[in-house]
């Protein structure tokens, strides 16, 4: 699985990607997790509010933090 964290580097940025990897720690998944802070690439993706997760190429959230329980849920149904 490829999880994808989309961002400029603000603090909700730092925030997703910390509850993404302890989402994916906490159901012991096997993923590849990157950042991506590159405003084009960004809006290659259609976002236009940060942060922005997407799983295995398809954005499933943008513009909020979800919860770590959310987060698990989402990766969940993406994987």
């Amino acid at each position: 699985m490829e999880i994808k964290i989309l961002g400029t580097g603000c603090p909700k940025c730092k925030q997703l990607e910390q509850t993404v990897r302890e989402a994916v720690k906490s159901i012991n998944l096997d993923a590849t997790i990157t950042k991506v802070e590159e405003i084009d690439k960004i809006l290659g993706y259609g976002v236009m509010r940060t942060p922005g997760l997407v799983i295995n190429e398809k954005v499933v959230l943008s513009g909020r933090v979800p919860s770590v329980s959310e987060a698990k849920e989402i990766i969940e149904k993406y994987k």
